[in-house]
């Protein structure tokens, strides 16, 4: 069971687990999302919640609907993601953590970066 919080609607939350797992690569461009019942019994949500959810998904171009086939990850969507939480981070999330750095005294020596496995 997925924990929620109270700082936005669990419509949204979900659709922001989701697209991170399109990030991941689940389930890949081109390949059908999980049905509206599978999602809703996996995270115990409403089915509505869950439509929601997807439709968010719909209109931020990452999914398409498929009359009686149901969703389908949309080509590049990967890619659209990727680009538009770069943003986000860039502008939102990055002046906060260089502010606490700061904050903190934590200079660019004291950080080291995760080594990339082979």
């Amino acid at each position: 069971m997925a924990d929620w919080n109270n700082q936005s609607p669990i419509y949204l939350q979900l659709a922001d687990r989701l697209s991170q797992n399109l990030l991941d690569g689940q389930p890949p461009e081109g390949a059908a999302m999980p049905s509206v019942r599978v999602l809703a019994a996996e995270f115990a949500l409403n089915p509505l919640t869950v439509n929601r959810a997807l439709q968010a998904m719909v209109d931020a171009g990452l999914l398409e609907s498929r009359r009686g086939l149901g969703m389908f990850v949309l080509p590049q969507a990967s890619e659209r993601l990727r680009a538009s939480e770069r943003e986000r981070f860039l502008q939102t999330e990055w002046p906060q953590l260089v502010a606490k750095l700061e904050r903190l005294g934590i200079s660019a020596a004291d950080l080291t970066w995760p080594k990339e496995s082979a």
